[in-house]
C-alpha cells in the first residue's frame, strides 16, 4: 500500500479492507441487518517495505464465505475490484495470496502435472523444449507448417502460436491448424518421437473458442492455447472442456504486464499464476530465460 500524503498507513490499509469485503464510502443502517464485524475484512498487520520511505505491506484476512465457490470471477471483484480506485491510496498492488485448503478445493485445478505429461510425451530426464513460430503474424499457412515441421524435426518438443495469432485474412485458424497438424505428424515419423503445436484458440465468442478447440481434438492436436486476455470466466470454461477432452491447455500470459510491470501498483506476477492454477490451467506463458520479456 502508498497511502495518499497524510493519510496513515495503519487507516489505509483498513479501508482497503472495508472496501474490499462489506464496507462502503458512507454509514448505512443495513449494516444492521447482517453480521459486519464477522464478514469485513481485516487488516491484522502494516510493516513498512523495506528501502521505501511510503510504502507498507498490509496484511488482509478474509472470511471464505464472502466468496462463491469455484469462481474466479467473484473471488477477483473483491479483491481488486473497486479498491484499486480507492481515493485514500496513492497506489496499490496485491503481491501474494494464501488460499485455504478448504477454498481451494472448490476449484478444479489443474488436470495434469509434469509427470503426466512427461508419459504422454515419452520424454524423461531432461527439460521439455519449445519455441515460438516467428514472424508471429503474416506467414501463409502452408509456410507456417513448414516452420513447425522443421524446428520439431530439428530437435523441438513443441512449438506454438503467439498470443495475437488467431484468424486473420492471411491465415485463417482452419488452415493454421492443418498444416500444423500436418507438421507435426511429418516430423513424429521422421524422429520416432511424440510432438506437438500450441494451437491457439482464442477467439471473440465461447462458440468460436469451442469450435477451434474440438476441430484441434478432432484432427490429433494434444494440447491447445489460449490467451489471459479472453477472462477468467472463458479461462475456466476452456480448462473444463480441456479436462473432459483430455487435452493440455496452454496460457499465454498476454496482457499481463498491465497487472505486474510497475512495483508499486498492480498484481504481482505469482498471483496471477495462482489463479491460472486454481483455473485448471496445465501450462503459464513466463516468458524466457533469456530474451525480450
Amino acid at each position: 500500500i502508498t497511502p495518499q500524503p497524510g493519510v496513515d498507513p495503519v487507516e489505509a490499509a483498513a479501508a482497503v479492507a472495508g472496501e474490499s469485503s462489506t464496507a462502503t464510502w458512507t454509514v448505512v443502517w443495513t449494516d444492521l441487518l447482517t453480521a459486519c464485524d464477522i464478514y469485513r475484512a481485516k487488516a491484522y498487520r502494516v510493516d513498512p517495505v523495506p528501502g521505501t520511505n511510503d510504502q507498507y505491506f498490509a496484511y488482509i484476512a478474509y472470511e471464505c464465505d464472502l466468496f462463491e465457490e469455484g469462481s474466479l470471477p467473484n473471488l477477483t471483484a473483491s479483491i481488486i475490484g473497486n479498491v484499486f480506485g480507492f481515493k485514500a491510496v496513492k497506489a496499490l498492488r496485491l503481491e501474494d495470496m494464501r488460499i485455504p485448503y478448504a477454498y481451494l478445493k472448490t476449484f478444479q485445478g489443474p488436470a495434469t502435472g509434469v509427470i503426466v505429461e512427461r508419459e504422454r510425451l515419452d520424454k524423461f530426464g531432461r527439460p521439455l523444449l519449445g519455441a515460438t513460430v516467428k514472424p508471429k503474424l503474416g506467414l501463409s499457412g502452408k509456410n507456417y507448417g513448414r516452420v513447425v515441421y522443421e524446428g520439431l524435426t530439428g530437435g523441438l518438443d513443441f512449438l506454438k502460436d503467439d498470443e495475437n495469432i488467431n484468424s486473420q485474412p492471411f491465415m485463417r485458424w482452419k488452415e493454421r491448424f492443418l498444416y500444423c497438424m500436418e507438421g507435426v505428424n511429418r516430423s513424429a515419423a521422421a524422429t520416432g518421437e511424440v510432438k506437438g503445436s500450441y494451437l491457439n484458440v482464442t477467439a471473440a465468442t465461447m462458440e468460436n473458442m469451442y469450435e477451434r478447440a474440438e476441430y484441434s481434438h478432432a484432427i490429433g492436436s494434444v494440447i491447445c492455447m489460449i490467451d489471459l486476455v479472453v477472462g477468467y470466466t472463458a479461462i475456466q470454461t476452456m480448462a473444463i472442456w480441456a479436462r473432459k477432452a483430455e487435452m493440455i491447455l496452454h496460457l499465454h500470459r498476454a496482457g499481463n504486464s498491465t497487472y505486474a510491470r510497475q512495483k508499486n501498483h498492480g498484481i504481482n506476477f505469482r498471483v496471477i499464476c495462482k489463479w491460472m492454477r486454481m483455473s485448471g490451467v496445465d501450462h503459464i506463458h513466463a516468458g524466457t530465460v533469456v530474451g525480450k520479456l
